[in-house]
């Protein structure tokens, strides 16, 4: 019959054991007996190990001298003394582990008798004194023979060492540093930033083109920084004027070359060739040699259209861009149907640069322009334009319904449009005039550089 019978419950026991909680106690005393027995016998073990793969090494066959006798007695005295104070050390240790572990009584039985042990403990030291007065002797032989210093215990890094642990340095400074930046030193970065490329662009505005030249070889960051603010700038403003020009040749596209309203081509293939000058990053180059690869696609053959495109500016970021003074690039006269100065007047003689473009220029090719109007003294560029035609280009166009910018189109008048213009003024008397307004601009460079007066410097203010 169970013991228990409880609904839903199901104890076919017949017998009931209960623990008291001495028991409990005692049990535990004893697993904590037994944890204590096996550690000293584990520690008996390594010893008894340890001493077995010794290897004693054999003493040189010569004879010893005298120093070496009083040395090896002076050693034997001193492993006497230490032999009988490890005898009593051992005593006194193997009877203090058998008093405490004698309590329970499996050790009782298994353990084995206290001066066995002493008598082993009392070898081990033994073995373990005459191992010391062996390398003793053997450091004072190789000290008679050699007068060298003996070995040092570092360990010398080799080459592959010295490299892991440079590295393990780099990686972990480059693991710091791409520790997330807070939200001030995200500001404080911003401002410097700002600072840094306010100070760039007004070297660039201040500056003569061949002196930015080699401020940017010197420095070739600085461009790059610039470039950098720069493309934070034009974020803010409701157009870029890339695009601006990007769309003129879209729009133009659709019609022949060299017709009424199309793109201007070079007149032996009708290859239309760009020179983007100042181009920065030569986004201008990208975004038409991909428009012109689209747009041939779908053409036939005899309606297909050539462009080229060369980029010019201070610094090569890119395969497509050349490295050069924009007032002095090296391609042929008249090999060039469009040249763009896409806010790239930058330098004191810019006029430079609009004379460069002439002669870049194919007859009835094109000079586009786009600047800050906030350089303009007039507001409206008239005077810009003037100058501009004064050193041949003949005005087409002014846009300035962007807020930001003005654009102006210039076209160079092939030869016989510039000897009518020449009868013109003659018989209007006009001509000798023309020339000394030319005389004049000349003069007045020489005085002071343009970007002084006819187009002022865009530079930011200092916050």
């Amino acid at each position: 019959m169970a013991l228990f019978q409880v609904e839903g419950w199901d104890l076919k026991t017949t017998q009931v054991s209960y623990d008291s909680a001495n028991a409990k106690k005692e049990n535990k005393k004893k697993e904590r007996k037994e944890k204590a027995k096996k550690a000293h016998e584990r520690r008996l073990r390594e010893t008894e190990e340890e001493v077995s793969n010794y290897a004693v090494e054999d003493e040189d066959d010569e004879k010893p001298t005298k120093e070496t006798l009083a040395k090896k007695t002076a050693s034997s005295s001193r492993y006497n003394r230490t032999s009988e104070n490890l005898e009593e050390t051992v005593k006194e240790s193997v009877k203090e582990s058998a008093k405490k572990t004698a309590s329970s009584s499996r050790y009782n039985q298994t353990s084995e008798n206290p001066e066995e042990i002493v008598k082993e403990s009392v070898k081990e030291s033994v073995k373990e004194a005459d191992k010391e007065t062996v390398k003793e002797t053997a450091k004072e032989k190789v000290k008679e023979t050699t007068n060298e210093k003996p070995p040092s215990k570092k360990r010398k890094l080799s080459n592959s060492d010295a490299t892991t642990g440079v590295k393990d340095a780099i990686s972990q400074e480059s693991h710091a540093s791409k520790k997330p930046l807070t939200a001030l030193q995200q500001k404080m970065m911003a401002k410097l930033s700002g600072s840094r490329f306010r100070w760039i662009n007004e070297q660039l505005y201040t500056i003569s083109s061949d002196s930015a030249l080699d401020l940017i070889k010197k420095q070739p960051g600085l461009f790059d920084e610039y470039h950098d603010g720069f493309r934070s700038q034009v974020q803010s403003w409701p157009e870029n004027p890339v695009n601006v020009f990007v769309d003129q040749f879209r729009t133009r596209s659709q019609k022949p070359v060299n017709a009424p309203g199309g793109l201007p081509g070079l007149q032996s293939d009708k290859k239309i060739v760009v020179a983007d000058m100042g181009c920065g990053e030569a986004q201008l180059a990208q975004d038409l040699n991909n428009y012109f690869a689209q747009y041939n696609r779908k053409q036939k053959k005899h309606f297909k259209k050539h462009c080229v495109v060369h980029s010019f500016d201070l610094k090569k970021p890119n395969k497509l861009v050349t490295v050069a003074d924009i007032r002095n690039v090296p391609l042929p006269n008249e090999s060039c149907t469009v040249v763009v100065f896409c806010l790239a007047l930058m330098g004191t003689n810019f006029l430079d640069f609009i004379k460069e473009a002439y002669r870049l220029l194919a007859p009835r090719g094109e000079l586009w322009v786009a600047e800050i109007k906030s350089r303009f003294a007039d507001r409206q560029g008239d005077e810009f334009v003037n100058a501009i035609k004064l050193l041949g280009f003949f005005h087409k166009k002014t846009d300035d319904t962007n807020k930001m910018f003005t654009r102006f189109e210039f076209f160079k008048p092939p030869q016989d449009i510039i000897e009518e213009r020449k009868a013109k003024l003659e018989r209007r008397q006009k001509f000798v005039e023309v020339e000394t307004e030319k005389e004049e601009l000349e003069t007045k460079r020489s005085k002071t550089p343009e970007g002084k007066w006819l187009l002022k410097p865009c530079i930011y203010k200092r916050r």
